[in-house]
């Protein structure tokens, strides 16, 4: 089953039981939200889960592209992307959390095939402010799933506050021997879907009040769950980084974490441009400056000459298709060039920079780092790469 396919048959199967499709919205949120790229699915969907009703009704589902610069360091391992899809589902004070565990089992093992031995899944333990989870320990007791009680690993919050409540994370179990621990000790098992019992407010002084209505948030990244149901051992062998694996170890040799890095963040950075962000110093501009510059850090390490220019247009139409998005392909790859050549004076510079007597012979300190980030524009990463060269 490829990914299209995955996607249609996630969302069929939450229409057949009333839920309406809501089309997922840009990278960018709203005009005034603080954050600066839409990080889940739920991200567009919070004044309705704050009480507000939704046009399409109580139930809905969607394919949400989200961007998390949380897990840029993580990038490479087998399970993280910067840019992703991820598929999620609502009750709007609807049905709760059992219902939704219950459809959620039903789908994995029934729609997509995937044998229930080997799942396991982690619920609230309970703390001082609210006692366990007891609705959704009994339907994993009735469909004989092992759980694990954990108290922090499952309880969701959108920030210091705002809606809260306890979750319920299905994993899926990797390794090559039969399944064994569990998932906070063993990191064979992945976490496949997060279904959030959105029940609570957190007000400022930590207390919790009762949301207008119990609410159900779930989601699950579909590369994540693809790269699982195809037997891929990373999310970079599933079907959408086909042309990704084929084309670009032969343009580029380069070790495997480095080819991973550079496929992912050239594939952000055609969505990041493609929804209107260009290059710049601040917010969400810096974000696509920070991408651009570790693909070339990466690909400059064994030799400057590569360049952007280089990158099949096979891989940018691909991209920009696989997003839905509408954009002339030329333009992702004008600002890549034109990105690529101020990196290039930048590098030079620093290294002249760093060349003065004053920075010989010592580490840099704090004020340095801060001396040339403020004078010269010279971020710390930058300092750092050109100091180990």
């Amino acid at each position: 089953m490829d990914t299209e396919e995955i996607a249609r048959t996630f969302v069929s199967y939450y229409e057949e039981r009333g839920h309406r499709r809501i089309i997922g919205s840009t990278l960018l949120p709203p005009p005034g939200d603080p954050v600066l790229f839409t990080t889940s699915g739920m991200h567009p969907l919070t004044p309705y889960l704050e009480g507000r009703t939704h046009p399409l009704g109580s139930r809905l589902v969607n394919v949400q592209r989200c961007l998390r610069t949380t897990d840029l360091d993580e990038v490479g391992d087998p399970t993280h992307l910067t840019v992703f899809d991820m598929l999620g589902t609502w009750s709007l004070g609807d049905y709760d959390g059992p219902q939704s565990l219950d459809w959620g089992y039903g789908l994995l093992t029934e729609g997509f095939g995937v044998d229930p031995g080997l799942l396991h899944v982690t619920v609230f333990g309970g703390d001082d402010r609210t006692g366990p989870d007891t609705e959704s320990l009994e339907l994993w007791g009735k469909h004989g799933v092992p759980v694990e009680l954990t108290v922090e690993d499952n309880w969701w919050s959108n920030g210091p506050t705002g809606p809260c409540g306890p979750d319920s994370e299905i994993f899926l179990w990797t390794g090559d021997t039969p399944p064994r621990s569990t998932p906070t000790r063993d990191d064979r098992w992945v976490e496949v879907w997060n279904h959030v019992m959105m029940r609570h407010r957190r007000l400022e002084d930590g207390s919790l009040v009762p949301l207008p209505r119990r609410n159900v948030d779930t989601g699950l990244g579909l590369e994540r769950l693809a790269s699982l149901l195809q037997g891929r051992t990373s999310v970079f062998e599933c079907d959408v980084f086909a042309p990704w694996r084929r084309l670009v170890p032969p343009l580029w040799l380069l070790d495997e974490p480095s080819t991973r890095l550079v496929c992912d963040h050239l594939r952000s950075t055609v969505v990041v441009i493609g929804d209107g962000v260009r290059p710049s110093n601040t917010g969400r501009g810096y974000v696509l400056r920070r991408l651009v510059r570790r693909v070339l850090t990466a690909l400059w390490r064994d030799d400057p000459s590569r360049s952007l220019g280089d990158l099949p247009d096979e891989l940018i139409r691909h991209t920009l298709d696989r997003f839905r998005l509408s954009v002339d392909p030329d333009e992702p790859r004008r600002v890549l060039l034109e990105e690529e050549r101020r990196f290039r004076r930048l590098l030079e510079r620093g290294r002249q920079v760093l060349a003065r007597p004053r920075f010989q012979g010592r580490p840099l300190d704090e004020e340095d780092f801060l001396y040339l980030h403020d004078t010269h524009g010279l971020p710390r990463d930058l300092v750092v790469s050109l100091r180990s060269r």
